[in-house]
């Protein structure tokens, strides 16, 4: 008992379990409150609620590649260059057959997440260095692709652009993923990666395969996300999917996710970040702050929350 309490008292208290749990809640349910008096109510009222809803679809999904990713102690800057391109898959596909198209985005998707696991894992560069390549490259691609004019999806899209249709899609999704990254043991293999390689790999991990597995279904997911951004906006541009990869950060820290993955990291990490990001921009915005105050606020934000869950010692679980 004297060893358990000695061992209690070591940890910094920021890294306590029970506190990192703690917090993510907390920041949100302040958030909430907080713009709810600052909006007079209007924040949450029935119609704003749909919208951010309707806002939140494709960052919910999306975010889920990105989170298995980060559990195994990497990053991807590519998902937003990822979902232009695999959204003019699907508008230039939906011509055809809805079914294809959503097919051709999860392709698409794949492919970029297999070019990023190749030269992560095989010519052993860094993710980070990896995804910022490719970012530029595919934002290239996507900005070539709509020089002429944006890339229209099939006219009758917009009829899939309905709360049941879309709220089923991604709690779809979102139970599958749940359903492997909990049950399969996937989940305990990433963490075990993003706890350290060397020791996965004594476990009998095959640590290179699995990476390589994990950035085709990240990409693999993105290309779900780009199908549910062509039926909610319809057509393509330069500018499809700008900045998602920083929202996608945001959002993950934001609900708690360790930086570095690891033993830390929880699958609830994602819908927490996500909707308290949104509640937290949809609040700014409705505020009427200018542009460059809410970007600088996110900044501070993410920055504190960073700092705060980045797990400097990488893989140790706090008892």
């Amino acid at each position: 008992m004297s060893t358990t309490k000695k061992s209690t008292e070591q940890v910094p208290f920021l890294e306590r379990p029970i506190v990192r749990t703690i917090l993510p809640i907390a920041g949100f349910v302040i958030i909430c409150v907080l713009f709810a008096i600052l909006t007079d109510g209007r924040l949450f009222q029935p119609k704003n609620i749909s919208l951010l809803l309707s806002q939140s679809y494709m960052l919910l999904i999306s975010s889920i590649g990105v989170f298995m990713v980060m559990t195994m102690g990497g990053l991807d800057f590519s998902q937003g260059s990822m979902l232009g391109v695999a959204s003019i898959v699907v508008c230039y596909l939906s011509h055809y057959n809805m079914v294809l198209a959503a097919l051709g985005g999860v392709v698409t998707g794949g492919l970029i997440g297999l070019i990023n696991g190749y030269f992560n894992v095989k010519r052993k560069i860094t993710s980070f260095i990896v995804t910022i390549c490719t970012m530029y490259l595919f934002r290239g691609v996507c900005a070539y692709a709509t020089t002429n004019s944006p890339v229209y999806a099939v006219s009758d899209i917009s009829k899939y652009n309905t709360l049941p249709f879309m709220l089923a899609f991604t709690v779809i999704i979102f139970v599958v993923a749940y359903l492997v990254f909990t049950y399969t043991g996937l989940g305990s293999r990433l963490k075990a990666i993003g706890a350290g390689e060397t020791a996965a790999r004594f476990a009998g991990i095959r640590v290179e395969t699995t990476k390589i597995l994990v950035f085709v279904a990240a990409g693999c997911i993105t290309g779900l996300a780009a199908f549910v951004n062509a039926i909610k906006v319809g057509s393509v541009t330069s500018t499809a999917g700008n900045q998602l990869e920083t929202q996608i950060m945001i959002a993950l820290v934001l609900g708690g996710m360790p930086v570095n993955g690891g033993a830390k990291v929880r699958f609830y990490n994602i819908i927490l970040g996500v909707m308290t990001y949104k509640v937290l921009s949809s609040g700014l915005v409705m505020l009427m702050m200018p542009t460059q105050l809410q970007q600088l606020i996110l900044g501070v934000i993410f920055l504190i929350e960073v700092a705060i869950f980045s797990d400097r010692k990488t893989g140790m679980i706090v008892k």
